[in-house]
């Protein structure tokens, strides 16, 4: 029942988002398609994070890095000439694994803080790496003059940033939510609450946890790679830290662990923003305590209303039987 309730509400929320060029062709409003494309590129970016935060515990504070490598493997090769956009991806994806595994080599030596600062300090290295290159256009960002050409299609415009992203971020729901139930997924679960007892049966919990790290690497590059082609544009701003920070509000708010609480929270977060932009140039003094706020209101954040709602008959269901006051106790009458 559960199970049906959750696959019910995924598709409710996709139908509601296949279902916003069309309102927005009808309203005769493109911004609402690039604004909404953007929404779901970093929706993308916070799925793949949540792979190793929300299953495995491991809070990386450097996984903008990645939407970085993304976005320069684009306008890399777009700088060069090259405009297709197999080849663009491929790099993208070699490029994200391959600094995946050696970061998260090194990374995953430690744990807690040590593991938050050396993420951190990788994502640094790379930001201060490619605003030193003026080749690529230093602090200014590169400007990207051709879209990924696929063949079959192209990335040239809002709308075909925004079913791409719609695409992959279907098939990642998805994914997640039958990697979190598969024998993989359980051993990720596992090494984050007693890695002791993981490794005694015979899984290495290191492997496992590089596994998931490089995996969510490679799809939070596939994010910058889209976040390339929608804003035609490659800049090191893409790996500052508060994007990684951003990435993880956004987790935060929509439910860490599940399955569309990362797409839910980059909603609330950015159409938050946007709005808050509208009414002050001083939305962050108003932005900060609302994220304290929803923080603060428990552990799945907007989980927290269907709970609120759910509370007493929940709480009826759990409460032993001893625990239950009978009608005759309630009178007075001696049993």
């Amino acid at each position: 029942m559960l199970k049906l309730k959750s696959a019910s509400w995924i598709i409710a929320l996709f139908l509601a988002l296949a279902a916003i060029p069309f309102l927005a062709n009808a309203l005769s409003e493109p911004f609402y398609i690039t604004f909404f494309a953007r929404v779901l590129v970093y929706a993308l970016a916070a799925c793949a994070l949540n792979l190793i935060l929300g299953l495995g515990g491991l809070v990386s504070f450097g996984h903008a890095m990645f939407i970085g490598l993304g976005c320069y493997a684009v306008g890399g090769l777009d700088h060069y000439g090259v405009a297709n956009g197999w080849l663009q991806l491929l790099v993208a994806i070699a490029v994200c694994a391959g600094v995946a595994v050696v970061v998260g080599a090194v990374c995953l030596r430690t744990s807690g803080i040590g593991f938050i600062m050396i993420t951190l300090a990788f994502s640094q290295m790379l930001y201060f790496l490619m605003v030193s290159l003026t080749e690529f256009g230093g602090d200014d960002g590169l400007n990207i003059l051709e879209p990924s050409d696929f063949g079959f299609f192209i990335l040239s415009d809002s709308i075909d940033v925004y079913w791409a992203a719609f695409v992959l971020l279907l098939l990642m729901t998805i994914f997640f939510r039958q990697f979190r139930e598969s024998p993989f997924g359980m051993v990720l679960r596992a090494a984050h609450i007693n890695p002791r007892r993981v490794d005694a049966f015979g899984y290495s919990v290191f492997w496992t946890q590089l596994t998931a790290y490089t995996l969510s690497g490679i799809i939070t590059g596939l994010a910058g790679f889209l976040l390339a082609n929608l804003t035609a544009f490659a800049s090191p701003s893409y790996i500052a830290w508060h994007v990684s920070g951003e990435l993880i509000v956004m987790i935060v708010i929509g439910g860490i662990g599940l399955v569309t609480g990362p797409i839910i929270g980059a909603l609330a977060f950015l159409v938050l923003e946007e709005v808050l932009k509208g009414w002050t140039t001083h939305w962050m003094l108003v932005m900060g305590p609302l994220i304290v706020l929803i923080a603060l209101l428990g552990r799945n954040q907007f989980a927290w209303l269907k709970a609120c709602l759910h509370r007493p008959a929940a709480a009826a269901v759990r409460m032993p039987a001893a625990y239950v006051p009978s009608a005759r106790a309630s009178t007075g009458e001696q049993p």
